[in-house]
Formats: C-alpha cells, structure tokens, sequence
C-alpha cells in the first residue's frame, strides 16, 4: 500500500518526511501549493478527517477567506481546492486513511498495522520510464 505526504512550505511537512525517512518508508510527495489536489482526493481525505480537520484555522488566508465563514461542505472544499494554503498540511494518506497536520502516534500505528517498505513499492517486473 502506498503513502502519499501532500506537502507544502513548513516545518511539519519536514518533520512528516523525516518521520519516515527514519523509519525507511517509502512515499510520494505531493506539492499542493504548486500542483493542487483533486476534487476526489481532497473529498477522500475529508472523509476520512472531517472537513473541519482539513483547515488550517490558525492562518491569516484562511481568517481572511470566504470559507472562515460558510458551514457549506461544498463551498468550503471548493475553496480548499481554489487555494491550497488554506489546507492544513502535511496531509498523509495511506489507502482510505488519512491525517492532516504533523501526527505521528497515529503514524506508528499504521506501521504498527502493516505499513512497511515492502508494502510501499512494486513488485515484480520493473515498469519502463
């Protein structure tokens, strides 16, 4: 199964990647500040989370934002996929689970529960690049 870190600027994001550098997992790294996220994907990770988890509160774009004060799911994940700063980050999925923001007791859970290096990458035939 593998890991997916959607990160952005910060020193949560650093310590996300650190946290299974150290722990030699492999992962992909996403930047949502340059790239985005999908609507199904952030709809994924808001179930798994809840929509409230997703948004980073403490920021002054998200103060500043539209979403700071509607209670319409739909509004709200479309401003997040609008702009990604508004996100709490690091966000890491693993299959239908997901955190948003530096967690890693529930981490070493998932790794406790079976993520590991195996998991994480193909077996088999190597795929042409």
């Amino acid at each position: 199964m593998g890991l997916q870190i959607f990160a952005g600027k910060g020193f949560d994001t650093q310590k996300a990647e650190r946290f299974f550098k150290e722990r030699r997992i492999a992962y992909q790294r996403v930047d949502v500040l340059k790239y985005g996220i999908g609507k199904r994907e952030l709809e994924s990770v808001a179930a798994a989370v809840g929509i409230d988890a997703l948004c980073d509160r403490e920021s002054k774009a998200f103060r500043e934002s539209v979403i700071a004060y509607t209670q319409s799911r739909d509004t709200i994940l479309s401003g997040l996929m609008e702009k990604p700063q508004l996100l709490r980050l690091p966000i890491v999925r693993c299959g239908k689970k997901a955190t948003a923001g530096y967690c890693p007791e529930i981490w070493d859970g998932w790794i406790r529960d079976g993520i590991s290096d195996t998991d994480s990458t193909k077996t088999g035939p190597s795929a042409p690049f």
